[in-house]
């Protein structure tokens, strides 16, 4: 289950350059497997609310590459992308899993890329 304006640009200037970390969120997970997960588009969803709701910021752009499998300490690496173009790299890694509750600790980097 999942707990729970400034431009996007903003993100990478502000409240990220501080880097984020959030621990504790928790997110859904596909049901038919023997090891649960969290899809793509599932975590980039709760990501993004997260760093919305802890910053007070409008929801960033999130995309994740792939699904987050639901072992402790298993990471993807996300990223939030600003209006301007600049990203800021995102981990998330799995803290502990309950069943089909895989809950997971958000880290923002400390720097944002520049759009190219």
């Amino acid at each position: 289950m999942i707990k729970h304006s400034l431009s996007a640009a903003s993100w990478g200037l502000s409240a990220m350059a501080a880097g984020v970390l959030l621990a504790g969120c928790s997110g859904s997970v596909s049901i038919g497997t023997s090891t649960p997960k969290v899809s793509k588009d599932k975590l980039a969803d709760t990501v993004a609310e997260r760093l919305a709701a802890t910053t007070g910021q409008a929801k960033p752009d999130i995309t994740c590459p792939e699904a987050l499998e639901g072992k402790v300490d298993a990471t993807t690496r996300c990223t939030l992308t600003a209006a301007d173009g600049s990203t800021l790299g995102v981990t998330v890694t799995v803290s502990a899993v309950d069943g089909d509750n895989v809950d997971f600790d958000i880290k923002a980097d400390d720097t944002p890329t520049p759009a190219s």
